[in-house]
């Protein structure tokens, strides 16, 4: 719900070096806001209008991108799209922004719903970005990507282990905005507040925490599990964020212990939350190393496009060892400009 991230990268295949040679990210208009966090309570065919008119904003906001960078040449567009559902329990996913939408609006191929054939094949569908992890960057021993949820990725026994770890931003800021704060900057409210003992203890013996991997988290759990208990607690806000950091940086700090990881590359918005880095630093001795910004805040798309390349060359992008599906595969639909 942050904006749209954009991407212009360049690969060189198969030796997996890269280079990020233009990056953008777009803030919604209230608007689009809006229209996306209603979209899980549309009826059907409202819910299909969406997806075909996100998916024209994406095809029209990527030809301003081009027109306004040096972009030379494209291969392809690779698109995530907005995770409207997401519950492979019950073997469903849902992305939208039509890709044949954007294809027609570019007239560039395009990419997209890389997530739907792992849940039907009995995967998670996510996370994702693994494949990109161990192949883009195999110099760290694991990557940790801190965004709405915070998931990590490493090796083990010589195949890729990834799951989601706990909610990061999708909590933060539903309650920093009780404060009428888009987020928590710098994690100064939550540095204030005081920890909510019970509360803190209440959030870490939740079930999905005793669960072993594939796992992956979604929307649907913190509405289930997570809101209700901010909505009905009496705390100020400050000391709801404190408790909340306190738990994420727990959470993250168990699991980089708990499987001996040594060094960790972390990215995504929440690593620009100073207090909670701190005090995930001051949890483990790990070396926790946070690259330049592009790669902070547009490694998750830089790795979309990587694997929008590897679905065009037909090669795996999506290792079963994450997701738990009955096999590796080759996973994206794509639509011919």
């Amino acid at each position: 719900m942050d904006g749209l991230d954009m991407c212009y990268a360049q690969f060189n295949y198969p030796e997996y070096d890269f280079q990020i040679i233009e990056a953008e990210t777009v803030a919604y208009s209230q608007e689009w806001k809006d229209r996306l966090k209603n979209s899980i309570f549309l009826p059907a065919e409202k819910l299909q209008e969406l997806h075909s008119d996100y998916g024209f904003f994406l095809g029209e906001e990527v030809n301003r991108f081009i027109q306004g960078k040096t972009v030379k040449h494209v291969d392809c567009i690779a698109s995530h799209g907005h995770t409207v559902f997401h519950n492979p329990e019950r073997r469903y996913t849902l992305q939208i922004g039509h890709g044949a939408a954007i294809a027609a609006k570019t007239r560039i191929r395009t990419v997209c719903d890389f997530r739907a054939q792992d849940v039907i094949l009995g995967g998670e569908g996510a996370p994702l970005v693994p494949v990109g992890d161990q192949l883009l960057f195999p110099q760290y021993d694991a990557c940790l990507n801190l965004g709405g949820f915070s998931n990590i990725s490493f090796d083990r026994n010589g195949k890729r282990i990834a799951f989601d770890i706990c909610p990061v931003n999708i909590v933060l800021n539903f309650i920093a905005k009780l404060e009428n704060q888009e987020f928590d900057r710098d994690g100064a409210l939550a540095q204030r507040g005081k920890v909510i003992t019970h509360l803190l203890k209440k959030i870490n013996e939740l079930e999905y925490y005793s669960m072993s991997p594939p796992k992956s988290l979604g929307i649907e759990w913190c509405i289930t599990h997570i809101f209700p208990l901010i909505e009905h607690s009496e705390e100020s806000s400050d000391n709801l964020l404190a408790t909340f950091t306190r738990h994420i940086a727990e959470k993250i700090a168990e699991t980089i212990n708990k499987n001996q990881i040594k060094s960790v590359l972390a990215t995504g918005g929440g690593v620009k939350n100073r207090f909670l880095m701190t005090l995930i630093q001051s949890k483990t001795n790990a070396e926790i190393l946070i690259p330049d910004e592009k790669l902070i805040d547009f490694k998750e798309a830089l790795i979309f496009a990587f694997m929008g390349m590897l679905r065009l060359e037909n090669q795996v992008n999506v290792f079963s060892s994450v997701t738990g599906a009955v096999r590796n595969h080759c996973s994206g639909i794509v639509y011919e400009s």
